[in-house]
C-alpha cells in the first residue's frame, strides 16, 4: 500500500451480460508521478480496465478512486482529473483544431487559457494545423490531436491506450519526449502498449494482466532483475559434438551445431560461476576465440508471465 495513491482499485471485476468475466477482482495502485505500463495479450482486459477508471464502462463490482474522488459516486470530480487518448481515432471531423481543444476544455469546466493550449499544440506539432479541419489531416495529425484533446484540461491522470499503434516513428518519438516533461511536471501516465522495448525505456513499474487477473505489478527494474536471466555464449575454437561428462549438470546447452556454449546464470547470485566455469573449460583443453553476455529483456519476461499463467489455468481447469 502506497500512501496517498493516485488511483486506487479495489476488487475490481466487470461481467458482460453474455457471462464473460473481463476482470476478476483487480487490486491495483498508481502511485503519482508515476508512469505505469499495464502490459497483457489482447484480450486481457487492458482496456475494460482503463475503460472503467475512465467513466466509459460501468464496473460490476469494486471502487476506484481517482484523484480522491470516487468514480461513481463524484464521477465528474473523478473525470476532470483524467485524461484519455483511446485507440480509436473518434474525433468532431468537421470542427477545426483548436475548436476542439477550447471546447474539451471548456467541457471539464477549465477558464479560457489560449496560451497553455497554444503550447499543447506547438509540443504536439500541431500549430500549424490549428485552423484546419480535423477531417482533411493525416492519420497520425489525427492521433496527435487526440492526445492535445486529452491534455487540453490539464488533467493530473494521463491513459494512453495504445497510444502509439499504427503510428509513424516521429510522432512515436514526439510522444516519448512529451510524456517525459509531463512526468516531470507531476501527471502521472498510465499506459498500455504492444511496444514492450517502450515500456522498457519509458515505465517506473509495470503491471501484466491476462485473462482479467492481474498477474504481477512490479517494479521495472526490480522484475528484470528477479526474472531476467544473463547468459553467457562462448564461441569455440572447434566445434563439440556433445556435452563433456565432466561438465554435466552446469546450466549449459549447446547451439550454432556444437560452435557456441551457452551458460545461463542468476543476475541476482553472488558468484556467477563464471570463473569456475572458465578454469573448468581450460583444464579440459576447450578453447573459445569470443564471448558476449546478453540479458532478458522486458518482453522475454512478459512472455514467460503470460505463458506461465496460460499453464496454470490449464492445470487448474484439468485438476
Amino acid at each position: 500500500m502506497y500512501v496517498n495513491p493516485i488511483v486506487s482499485i479495489q476488487g475490481l471485476g466487470k461481467t458482460y451480460a453474455g457471462g464473460f468475466q473481463a476482470l476478476k477482482r483487480v487490486d491495483l495502485e498508481i502511485r503519482r508521478g508515476e508512469i505505469f505500463a499495464l502490459l497483457g495479450p489482447n484480450g486481457a482486459g487492458k482496456t475494460t480496465l482503463i475503460s472503467i477508471v475512465c467513466g466509459l464502462v460501468n464496473p460490476s463490482e469494486g471502487t476506484v478512486l481517482a484523484d480522491g474522488h470516487d468514480i461513481v459516486r463524484d464521477y465528474r470530480a473523478a473525470r476532470a482529473a483524467i485524461g484519455l487518448v483511446p485507440q480509436e481515432l473518434a474525433t468532431d471531423a468537421f470542427e477545426t483544431v483548436w475548436a476542439t481543444l477550447r471546447f474539451s476544455r471548456g467541457l471539464f469546466g477549465r477558464s479560457r487559457d489560449d496560451a497553455y493550449l497554444e503550447r499543447v499544440l506547438r509540443e504536439l506539432s500541431l500549430w500549424d494545423k490549428r485552423d484546419n479541419k480535423i477531417s482533411t489531416l493525416s492519420g497520425g495529425m489525427k492521433r496527435r490531436v487526440l492526445i492535445a484533446k486529452a491534455l487540453a484540461h490539464e488533467p493530473r491522470i494521463l491513459f494512453l491506450d495504445e497510444p502509439t499503434a499504427g503510428v509513424d516513428v516521429e510522432l512515436r518519438h514526439d510522444m516519448w519526449q512529451m510524456v517525459r516533461r509531463l512526468r516531470e511536471q507531476g501527471t502521472t501516465i498510465i499506459l498500455t502498449t504492444h511496444y514492450i522495448e517502450e515500456a522498457e525505456e519509458m515505465a517506473d513499474r509495470v503491471g501484466v494482466i491476462n485473462r482479467g487477473e492481474l498477474v504481477l505489478v512490479e517494479d521495472k527494474r526490480t522484475l528484470m532483475r528477479k526474472l531476467g536471466k544473463k547468459q553467457l555464449a562462448l564461441t569455440l575454437q572447434s566445434p563439440l559434438a556433445r556435452l563433456p561428462e565432466a561438465l554435466a549438470g552446469l546450466p549449459l546447452e549447446l547451439a550454432d551445431d556444437g560452435a557456441t556454449l551457452v551458460y545461463t546464470f542468476d543476475v541476482q547470485a553472488e558468484d556467477t560461476g563464471i570463473g569456475p566455469l572458465l578454469r573448468r573449460l581450460n583444464e579440459l583443453g576447450i578453447d573459445f576465440k569470443d564471448l558476449h553476455s546478453s540479458e532478458s529483456s522486458l518482453e522475454d519476461i512478459f512472455v514467460s508471465l503470460v505463458h506461465g499463467a496460460r499453464a496454470a489455468a490449464a492445470t487448474e481447469v484439468r485438476a
